[in-house]
């Protein structure tokens, strides 16, 4: 069962670009790159709460499972 991403999903809903994204919660365009790509082995609770708060969203908004 694999993790399915769906940050492009949820940015294009609040029409926000990955390098806004990037600089409001402070990581590197090219880690929230790999996250967004499903290329990520994981991801911090940290990060992930980071995401939310800016995208006012929950995990399970970004996170689903196939």
């Amino acid at each position: 069962m694999p993790i399915i991403i769906n940050l492009d999903v949820v940015l294009a809903k609040r029409k926000m670009s990955l390098t806004e994204l990037s600089e409001k919660v402070g990581l590197s365009l090219v880690n929230l790159s790999i996250l967004k790509t499903g290329k990520a082995k994981g991801v911090r609770f940290e990060t992930l709460e980071a995401i939310c708060k800016v995208l006012d969203c929950k995990p399970g908004d970004i996170l689903d499972i196939e």
